[in-house]
């Protein structure tokens, strides 16, 4: 079974970027969609972008459209994200998935 396994969280101050990397143990090609997720604490799991690994056709959330770019590397079996002007309300871990298939998940925290 494809694992899931996601870096570049951190610490970032509002209005910095990071780049988040998903990296798969085999073919994302054969996945599909693949996409983020994140969880604030207490908060429900959300979706926050998606990438067809086949059309490279992408989704966004409305919180994250225009600041967010997902993209992906078929031949590395990566996926990332870009996240530009982050604010607090996007601290969260944020998660790898796709179908059924979910990474442990790396954490953001945007904070002064």
């Amino acid at each position: 079974q494809v694992q899931l396994v996601e870096s570049g969280g951190g610490l970032v101050q509002p209005g910095g970027s990071l780049i988040l990397s998903c990296a798969a143990s085999g073919s994302i090609a054969r996945l599909g969609n693949m996409g983020w997720y994140r969880q604030a604490s207490g908060s429900q799991r959300e979706f926050v972008a998606q990438i067809s690994t086949i059309r490279g056709t992408t989704i966004y959330a409305g919180s994250v459209k225009g600041r967010f770019t997902i993209s992906k590397d078929n031949a590395k079996n990566m996926v990332y994200l870009q996240m530009n002007n982050l604010n607090s309300e996007d601290t969260a871990l944020y998660l790898c998935n796709s179908g059924k298939l979910w990474g442990k998940g790396t954490p953001v925290t945007v904070s002064s």
